[in-house]
């Protein structure tokens, strides 16, 4: 079971190198990798468990952030309608994307940074993502919201790219022009 002691920190060269590719069909290995990534974000969210082993919640973890350079996110989340977004991705690309931005009006925060950053990130308000899941098969995902953002900042770690990159450094909170501010 991964734990806050599992998950590297701002400042470790892995979160700014781009991940490799993972070869389909996935190993065994790279499954429980996967698998790993997921049951981090769900036992985080558990008050229980989280507060047992001292994890902080998140609602999605991508390889990169346990010192594993390889292209694998997990997200786990509910969205506004209260519907259950649950997945384990090989390989996630975002293959389309709405021209529309949105952003979290309390801003972005991440497992691998230890203080909060404020500040607006602008990412797109829709967005399709195509990958694997765990036996191999590919996946097409239509995501909006807080899944949406979610995905991108996962899919970002990917790419060695963090959250604060995207806030304007002079202006933190500068409105974004036509942006849906989303609250969380």
């Amino acid at each position: 079971m991964l734990t806050m002691d599992d998950i590297i920190r701002d400042g470790h060269p892995t979160l700014r190198k781009v991940a490799s590719e993972v070869p389909m069909p996935p190993t065994e290995e790279d499954k429980q990798i996967l698998s790993s990534l997921l049951e981090y974000v769900i036992n985080s969210q558990n008050s229980e468990i989280a507060s047992k082993y001292g994890l902080r919640p998140g609602i999605g973890l991508a390889a990169p952030q346990i010192n594993v350079s390889k292209r694998m996110i997990a997200v786990h989340l509910t969205d506004e309608k209260g519907q259950l977004i649950s997945y384990a991705l090989f390989n996630p690309k975002i293959i389309s994307h709405s021209v529309e931005l949105a952003y979290l009006t309390s801003g972005e925060g991440c497992l691998s940074v230890d203080e909060p950053i404020p500040g607006y990130v602008p990412r797109y308000a829709r967005i399709t993502v195509k990958g694997y899941n765990l036996e191999g098969q590919e996946v097409k995902i239509r995501l909006k919201g807080l899944a949406a953002i979610c995905f991108q900042h996962e899919i970002d770690h990917l790419n060695g790219i963090m959250f604060y990159d995207h806030i304007d450094k002079n202006d933190p909170f500068k409105p974004i022009e036509g942006a849906a501010p989303i609250e969380r």
